[in-house]
């Protein structure tokens, strides 16, 4: 559920990029980071080991214009990919407003994409969301790494994970190929979702900064796609 604070007259959105370890979370948001006028963007924090993976979030809040008056900004997060960082993610997630599901095409990592779209389902779940909720989540679907060898077909991806038919993008991440077109039709379905059903309660703060997990905001997002019902 968007946060709306009216006394700045401001929308919050959050958006998380989800995926297996290593598979251009990271890379989405440090490209997108380098593309946004200054004006138009954050800070980007990132939390990350010795070997340059996501250790917890980073975090990029892009202002994206006025809606009815109010100020609209957007708060992107990664979760580490790693399996030993299970709860971390499960903490990212609450109080997600659209999610974007990055797919490695290397043809190695079938198991991992399938594996990490499970845990996900699993996490929403967790987090108490109905499945009608998880159903109407916006949601975005990326196939990164498309230049690897062997990169696995669009198809094959499209048959093992994106079985509802939500929004697709091919992307080789590194290179920017593709991620202003995720961000631009995640952002889209997200504000769609705020018209067809608008926010009553109104918040008094925005998402929590990187310093601290998410928490105390109402979990209002619905369902990945193949992910199992409650």
């Amino acid at each position: 559920m968007a946060l709306i604070n009216h006394r700045a007259r401001e929308i919050h959105f959050k958006i998380v990029y989800y995926g297996a370890g290593l598979c251009g979370k990271t890379t989405n948001l440090k490209r997108l980071h380098d593309r946004l006028p200054a004006d138009r963007r954050g800070r980007l924090v990132s939390i990350a080991t010795d070997h340059e993976r996501t250790l917890f979030f980073d975090f990029l809040p892009i202002d994206l214009g006025q809606v009815n008056g109010f100020t609209t900004r957007f708060h992107l997060y990664t979760v580490p990919g790693q399996v030993y960082y299970r709860l971390s993610r499960r903490a990212v997630l609450q109080g997600l407003d659209g999610l974007v599901f990055v797919a490695d095409s290397h043809p190695a990592r079938e198991d991992a994409n399938r594996e990490s779209l499970a845990d996900l389902g699993t996490h929403l779940v967790t987090l108490g969301l109905s499945p009608e909720q998880r159903r109407r989540l916006p949601w975005v679907f990326q196939y990164n790494k498309r230049d690897a060898a062997g990169a696995t077909p669009v198809e094959r991806l499209r048959a093992e994970l994106n079985t509802s038919g939500a929004p697709e993008f091919e992307s080789v991440a590194s290179e920017g190929r593709g991620v202003t077109e995720t961000l631009r039709a995640i952002c889209k379905a997200v504000l769609a979702r705020l018209a067809s059903e608008p926010v009553a309660a109104p918040a008094s703060a925005p998402h929590p900064g990187p310093a601290a997990a998410p928490a105390g905001r109402p979990a209002s997002a619905l369902a990945a796609p193949g992910t199992p019902a409650s």
